[in-house]
């Protein structure tokens, strides 16, 4: 766990430092040379791109975009998921029925394809993104909270608020879902990495992030068409985004296994 989670803090040092120690900008255009290979050269670290922009300052702020997009979705899809499973297991009875009825109806449909409808017919800015996003993510976290809100509304802290009067809300939000920190966490530990791949899938389709901004998925989609010539373009951010996507599986696992471990002992 502390490895990932080295690995992952390291990248985004990195991200949000890196720029600012490269003399470069990432989009300052040199169309007199061909794509340059990673140099020490005028802090090249990353070579060029086929548009003479550095590769290194592009890349660092592609992994901004990424991670920004990545977290900011997960986030909705944990609120929304939280209090969707949370209200549906408590409640229970016929109104949980139909509340997981209708995730089910949701799961049935094609969201990738919805998502590049609604990418196509409105403009494409990073709020569109967002709630696309996590309009994909938040069913699988409603599933998951609502069965654990089915097993704790049983236990004794439950009945004894109940009984003092507190409200549903209350008990909700203010008795359930705090017993419910260690799975969520886990879950989004392995949510976001999910939301990335939606991201980098979307941007390798050129849906995603737009010019002059980018992400990893722009730069991999970029990087593809020059993989003869340039491999590096390709090589160097698809490396980056299987380190990020790998930590993030390994943290998540680590911590399940933390949390499962607190819960033996």
């Amino acid at each position: 766990m502390k490895r990932s989670a080295a690995i992952l803090l390291s990248i985004l040092v990195l991200a949000v430092v890196g720029p600012w120690l490269s003399p470069n900008d990432y989009m300052s255009i040199n169309l007199s040379v061909p794509p340059q290979s990673p140099r020490l050269a005028g802090m090249q670290l990353f070579g060029t791109d086929d548009l003479g922009r550095d590769l290194f300052v592009r890349t660092m702020l592609g992994i901004r975009v990424t991670l920004l997009v990545a977290v900011v979705a997960s986030m909705v899809s944990l609120v929304i998921g939280v209090t969707y499973g949370a209200v549906a297991g408590y409640v229970g009875g016929r109104v949980d029925a139909l509340m997981m009825r209708f995730v089910d109806t949701l799961y049935a449909l094609p969201f990738i394809f919805l998502v590049i409808l609604l990418m196509v017919a409105f403009e494409r800015n990073f709020l569109l993104i967002f709630v696309a996003i996590g309009a994909i993510n938040w069913l699988d976290m409603a599933r998951i909270v609502r069965g654990q809100t089915l097993s704790l509304r049983e236990r004794e802290f439950v009945d004894a608020a109940r009984l003092t009067g507190v409200s549903t809300p209350r008990i909700i939000f203010g008795h359930i879902a705090p017993n419910m920190i260690g799975i969520v966490v886990v879950y989004l530990t392995l949510t976001i990495p999910q939301a990335i791949l939606v991201e980098s899938f979307l941007s390798f389709l050129g849906l995603g992030i737009q010019e002059p901004q980018t992400s990893l998925g722009s730069l991999v989609n970029a990087g593809v068409n020059h993989m003869e010539g340039a491999a590096w373009m390709l090589l160097i951010p698809a490396t980056i985004l299987a380190v990020i996507l790998l930590s993030f599986n390994f943290l998540g696992d680590a911590l399940r296994d933390f949390f499962d471990a607190r819960q033996d002992g």
